[in-house]
């Protein structure tokens, strides 16, 4: 059985390693036999590392500062299953790594230097931002997302999901392994909470509108309620034609040299 205290350790302080770099402080924070909390602050944002001891989740959470500190209305980034009988140091690490990723990321790091974020405003993650989600279950995905940056002026969102990540997903749903369905399915949740206009759609009308027939009744309910609904409402749409994405232009660099001119 691994130590629980450890393990959340591993994590919390892989969190704490990017946000230094970025100026922020860890707080001193009180847990309980429930909860265990690691608080770190910066001028305008703060994270916490939260492990839930009966539900099993640890989850990294952001929040604005206000003038008294944290505001205190929080949002999921991202949330992992961690069972101290059968996981091991090797998953804590793991979900520490994703963590690391989430909060040293170009969007991240733009959004602790901004200005408080006004409640009601739309979502901030974007195509991009969920592609690089999905490298944690795919990590071939990452070198693909850097060609992709690479040769156009602008991430193809829906084009590599569609091209990219949704065979994959259907092959993970096909491998039935419950722990992975339930991690891509709350993954994919907090995207969708988290995204903006362009990313929702994109979970909905791209990936769960591709998921295989035989997989929506095992892997439905393992997403969050919202989501759920937006996928019932989405349904009714597969199968229609819409609007394709407008093509990119090739990056200059890139075209001089595959195209030999």
């Amino acid at each position: 059985m691994t130590d629980v205290k450890k393990a959340f350790g591993i994590i919390s302080d892989k969190v704490q390693t990017a946000l230094a770099q970025q100026g922020f402080k860890r707080e001193k924070v009180a847990g309980s036999d429930k909860e265990m909390v690691a608080l770190f602050t910066g001028e305008s944002m703060a994270y916490s590392v939260v492990y839930d001891t009966e539900k099993m989740l640890v989850e990294l959470r952001s929040c604005s500062m206000s003038e008294d500190g944290p505001d205190n209305d929080w949002k999921s980034l991202a949330k992992w299953l961690f069972n101290p009988e059968t996981d091991t140091p090797k998953e804590a690490e793991s979900i520490g790594n994703d963590f690391f990723d989430i909060v040293s990321s170009a969007a991240s790091v733009k959004r602790a230097k901004q200005s408080k974020k006004k409640k009601g405003e739309d979502g901030n993650a974007d195509p991009l931002f969920l592609s690089k989600r999905f490298v944690t279950y795919f990590p071939e995905l990452k070198d693909m997302i850097r060609e992709e940056q690479d040769n156009y002026e602008s991430f193809r969102g829906v084009h590599f999901i569609r091209t990219n990540v949704v065979p994959r997903v259907n092959q993970l749903l096909e491998r039935g392994a419950k722990n992975e369905m339930n991690k891509l399915a709350q993954m994919i949740s907090t995207q969708y909470t988290n995204g903006d206009m362009d990313t929702r759609s994109i979970i909905t009308m791209v990936i769960l509108n591709s998921v295989d027939e035989k997989h929506i009744e095992k892997f439905e309910p393992l997403l969050s309620e919202e989501l759920q609904k937006s996928w019932t409402y989405a349904k009714k749409m597969k199968g229609k034609k819409v609007k394709p994405e407008k093509p990119k232009k090739v990056m200059a660099a890139y075209s001089s040299d595959k195209l030999g001119r």
